[in-house]
């Protein structure tokens, strides 16, 4: 194929691995689906135990919930072409298929970050109105804030392939990354992508930004009712039900914004560090949520202990 492409004639990029490591891919294959197998079976874990659990029917586990399963959806979107660079050199990704497999990441990648803003309020309740708690939560109150959570964030996104489909590219069709990425492919284009850069920054302030900001206001404002709690063991009680929330919170938030930062300022960035960065973004959250739930969350802990637990004594 020629180097030259343009969007009429549905290009096929090239997307990259770990740049200057790439005979070291499938040794580093090994860590990568240690990530996914951890994601998948602790998220899934997280879901049957909540399903199982009727102590766990409450709204702070319904989000937790919802969670699991954008967490999932962010595994399954960049398993196929991480692993697929890592195993078999597959790099070439077709025009069609990338603009889908960027759609969904950027979508998942939003509700994450809405679905961390209503745990966020879910605490916030809890901790100032707890009489009122389950009468504000209710199931019905939870569902239609998972519903706004998905439209917001399916319609947010839905012109950026638009977007991207009326530009042209031509010379370089190489991506940053062994996934597509909204400003990874805009960067590509060799025509006037002032109108996406401006439409990206805006959506993402409005969205990401914004929920960041409430969720900031969300802990000053815990902090302001804990602090006026009789006991000292009642302040640290009211604290520890939000530290996982809190490690959610920043093992997703932190990445992100470095993620951003690099593709919009970081031009003179090393490729290595924008590929770790992205990485981290994608990976790390996924895996790391069900174990930092399981480990600071004793309903959780013990509702799965009390699952194996059933098991052992079933095989016995």
């Amino acid at each position: 194929m020629s180097s030259w492409a343009s969007s009429k004639n549905h290009p096929t990029f090239l997307m990259m691995g770990i740049p200057g490591l790439e005979a070291l891919h499938h040794w580093i294959s090994i860590p990568f689906c240690a990530l996914y197998l951890i994601a998948l079976l602790g998220n899934c874990v997280i879901l049957f135990i909540i399903k199982k659990t009727q102590s766990l029917h409450e709204p702070m586990y319904y989000f937790l919930s919802m969670l699991a399963v954008t967490d999932l959806g962010l595994v399954l979107c960049t398993l196929p072409t991480t692993l697929g660079i890592f195993w078999f050199n597959m790099r070439r990704i077709g025009f069609d298929a990338c603009f889908t497999q960027m759609y969904f990441i950027h979508i998942l990648s939003f509700i994450e970050s809405s679905v961390l803003l209503a745990m966020a309020f879910d605490r916030f309740i809890a901790i100032s109105r707890p009489l009122r708690h389950s009468s504000i939560l209710t199931k019905t109150t939870v569902m239609k804030i998972g519903l706004v959570i998905i439209l917001r964030g399916m319609v947010s996104l839905l012109p950026i392939p638009f977007l991207l489909k009326r530009l042209t590219y031509c010379g370089k069709i190489e991506l940053s990354h062994s996934f597509c990425f909204h400003p990874d492919i805009m960067n590509l284009a060799c025509t006037d992508i002032k109108v996406n850069v401006f439409y990206g920054m805006i959506i993402l302030l409005s969205t990401v930004g914004t929920d960041f900001i409430f969720i900031v206001l969300s802990y000053i404002l815990i902090i302001k009712t804990v602090i006026g709690l009789a006991t000292k063991e009642e302040c640290l009680k009211a604290l520890n039900t939000c530290v996982s929330h809190i490690c959610a919170v920043l093992v997703f938030f932190i990445p992100m914004i470095g993620l951003s930062m690099i593709h919009r300022f970081g031009k003179n960035v090393p490729p290595l560090v924008n590929t770790l960065v992205a990485y981290t973004y994608l990976i790390i959250p996924p895996a790391l949520n069900p174990i930092i739930y399981s480990i600071k969350c004793s309903q959780i802990r013990e509702a799965l202990l009390r699952a194996l637990r059933r098991k052992t004594e079933s095989e016995w």
